[in-house]
């Protein structure tokens, strides 16, 4: 585990974006663990979290265009990605989808930059793939190239068959996928910390369950 990943964990345990207990995921998969992007609430954690993601972003080296971002979650998190990438030299437009298309004023379902070349999708994680398939159609439909997708945790675990979710938007779209930390990352750093409040033993047999081999 990097000095970066380590760092990021314990950010995100800090700011209760990473919690330990029982929580039912979208798959319906009961997990000792969750993360929550929308626990970085303020202005100095979302700060913080947009230069994470920028720094994963330059070490993975993702070569785009420009960044998009789906709602609701992906707002926030596009715009301050997007502002930790100039204050590193990288000066890249943004956009992000309503949930409602807009009738009046300008219109449409695009808020910011007009989609255009290749084009980097910012999430918080990948579980079932369902808002990467609708950020993919939103940027062909646009007759941009979704490049690839950047988010803040893997969680390691299968999606529709023997691959990870991750793996299978891989397969599936042919993109480069990066992340700031995945699992083995949380499990080496509760190792590492030693976490009262997580259960190392139920992690490990959550992820001998769903994990991918």
């Amino acid at each position: 585990m990097t000095a970066l990943r380590r760092e990021f964990i314990g950010f995100a345990v800090d700011c209760g974006a990473l919690r330990f207990g029982e929580f039912k995921t979208k798959a319906g998969r009961m997990s000792p663990y969750f993360f929550n992007a929308g626990a970085f609430n303020d202005g100095n954690s979302l700060r913080r979290l947009g230069q994470f993601y920028a720094k994963a972003i330059l070490d993975a080296r993702l070569a785009f265009d420009m960044l998009y971002g789906p709602a609701y979650k992906g707002i926030p998190l596009v715009s301050a990605i997007a502002i930790a990438l100039a204050e590193h030299g990288h000066n890249h437009p943004f956009c992000f989808n309503r949930k409602e298309a807009k009738d009046h004023g300008e219109g449409g379902s695009l808020v910011g930059a007009p989609l255009a070349g290749r084009v980097l999708i910012v999430d918080d994680v990948i579980s079932a793939g369902v808002s990467m398939r609708e950020s993919v159609g939103h940027i062909r439909a646009a007759h941009a190239v979704p490049c690839g997708v950047i988010i803040a945790l893997d969680r390691m675990e299968r999606g529709m068959g023997e691959l990870s979710a991750t793996q299978e938007a891989i397969h599936a779209y042919g993109m480069q996928i990066a992340c700031i930390a995945n699992l083995d990352d949380i499990v080496e750093y509760l190792r590492w910390a030693g976490n009262e409040e997580a259960d190392l033993g139920a992690i490990e047999d959550y992820r001998a369950r769903y994990g991918i081999i």
